[in-house]
């Protein structure tokens, strides 16, 4: 298991600990010590259980606990000041607070034996995350969001397939091997750079790899000022794209530009809303919706975080974060992405997504999210938008397809349950339960007690005859949601056939989910 968390990555198998591409020398008791918190950083962790699990019950001083969790704050970037990831609560213990992804599959353990996903057939790429040489882990937000940008504007231009941001982001926090990296995306190119932001002032540097041979066949360097950082941002897309396609007419590569605003206070708002969104918990869920809020009322002619706000939403009522909802507002967000953001494929898609979940605008949504699609036919987020409202609108096979294409694009999306889940339900509504009930199962494997996930497991089984395992899904359900009832499931599916909804219901009903 690995645990990905700031710039470090814990691998338990291994025995490593890397800040950024640097090992860290630890000993045998603090790495312990700083395992044993992560595994339980739902709670509070006392000294002796501390003391029992590291020491096995052998007598410690508090000062030797104390230099070891001094050791840990340090091997991981904190200090017992700050307490940033590891916080004393006196009398009580400690405890781990940063946010944590945990990652069972280190792609670059990958056997050798899985086949290479196969290069399409025309220049493919990914664009690594650039590396923070600021020294200052709080600009990681930052340079991962100017990382961001570069993938949306290489992604415009139909003549390349571009790895999903979230697949490209799985190699963070380890060594970089070119060739293996090609490999296991099946991509031809690769782009990797750094960022120095100091000041005012930021310095950018950039290489396009041949990743079959090694070769470097461009590499750049860049300074300025914040408030040109956009300047920056558009010569070094510029560039990458000149290197790759040279054949490529100037106009083709303005296409694959794109200038989201020009109030860097705005974009740094927004950067900071993307940074706590990609983390998927209710704090930064609800912590991303202020952030994007902020940006809005800092340029209100921003389309993008229009888009993202309206996401919080839908996620908050998806995973049960939250019961009430101000609609008009939603319906204002949403409103407002589509005006502002003819251009702008991610406030499409998820503006399209929103119209469906929240007013059962299902075919306005469908024709948002190919609006998006037409600009961007490289962004896997609005392929798997495609996929949840082509399920909505009764096309299960156009749903797969849709899904497909979303997974190829982003091969190690560390969200893969977001597609799973919404693969699970395609299934479901296709009358396919056995293929529903295996993909939900995957979503849930990557993310226990996920709703959306549950809510087709309970059906699927249902329909299967298979008792047993629909009381337990029911069950995990109740867990999170006591109230759940056939009403509140079918809230979550804007259905266009009367079909669909009552073969949903049905199955709720066998598997002895109550009315209302």
């Amino acid at each position: 298991m690995r645990y990905l968390f700031e710039e470090c990555a814990l691998d338990t198998d291994r025995r490593e600990l890397w800040r950024g591409m640097t090992p860290v020398a630890i000993e045998p008791q603090v790495f312990d010590l700083l395992v044993h918190l992560i595994r339980h950083r739902d709670r509070v962790v006392s000294k002796d259980e501390l003391v029992g699990s590291i020491w096995h019950g052998r007598a410690v001083s508090d000062s030797a606990l104390f230099n070891r969790v001094n050791a840990a704050r340090s091997a991981i970037g904190d200090t017992g000041t700050e307490q940033k990831l590891i916080k004393t609560l006196p009398r009580r213990g400690l405890r781990f607070i940063g946010a944590v992804r945990e990652d069972p599959c280190d792609p670059a353990e990958i056997d050798s034996s899985r086949p290479s996903l196969e290069i399409v057939n025309k220049p493919s790429i990914a664009v690594l995350p650039f590396a923070n040489l600021s020294g200052d882990p709080e600009q990681d937000y930052f340079i991962d969001g100017v990382v961001e940008d570069i993938i949306t504007a290489l992604s415009r231009n139909r003549a390349f397939f571009v790895i999903a941001r979230n697949s490209s982001f799985t190699y963070k926090v380890k060594p970089i091997d070119v060739a293996q990296i090609a490999r296991e995306l099946g991509i031809r190119y690769i782009v990797e750079g750094s960022v120095r932001k100091s000041g005012n002032r930021v310095r950018m540097t950039g290489q396009l790899i041949e990743a079959e041979s090694g070769h470097h066949l461009w590499a750049a360097r860049f300074d300025g000022d914040l408030g040109d950082i956009f300047d920056l941002q558009d010569q070094l897309v510029t560039r990458v794209v000149g290197a790759i396609a040279p054949q490529l007419e100037k106009a083709e590569i303005e296409r694959a530009k794109r200038e989201l605003t020009n109030n860097p206070a705005a974009y740094d708002l927004y950067l900071r809303g993307l940074a706590r969104w990609n983390r998927w918990s209710k704090a930064d869920n609800a912590a991303a919706l202020e952030l994007f809020r902020a940006a809005i009322d800092k340029d209100p002619g921003f389309a993008t975080p229009y888009g993202l706000a309206a996401s919080c939403y839908q996620f908050a009522k998806a995973n049960g974060w939250q019961s009430e909802f101000d609609e008009p507002a939603i319906s204002r967000l949403t409103e407002c992405a589509v005006e502002l953001g003819s251009d702008d494929a991610v406030a499409l898609c998820w503006a399209g997504h929103v119209r469906a979940f929240f007013f059962k605008e299902v075919d306005r949504a469908l024709l948002l999210i190919s609006r998006a699609l037409e600009l961007d036919v490289n962004l896997a987020t609005a392929w798997q938008r495609s996929g949840w409202v082509r399920g909505y609108s009764g096309d299960p096979d156009g749903a797969i397809e849709s899904l497909n294409k979303a997974m190829r694009l982003d091969p190690l999306d560390p969200r893969v349950f977001l597609t799973q889940s919404a693969m699970a339900f395609a299934h479901f509504i296709a009358g396919r339960d056995p293929e529903a009930a295996d993909w939900a199962a995957l979503a849930l494997r990557t993310k226990p007690n996920w709703m959306p996930a549950l809510r087709v497991a309970i059906a699927s089984t249902a329909m299967q005859g298979l008792t047993g395992e629909a009381k337990a899904a029911l069950h995990a359900y109740e867990q999170i949601d006591p109230n759940v009832s056939i009403r509140k499931i079918c809230d979550h599916y804007p259905f266009r056939h009367q079909r669909d909804q009552q073969r949903l219901v049905k199955a709720l009903r066998v598997a002895g989910v109550r009315e209302a």
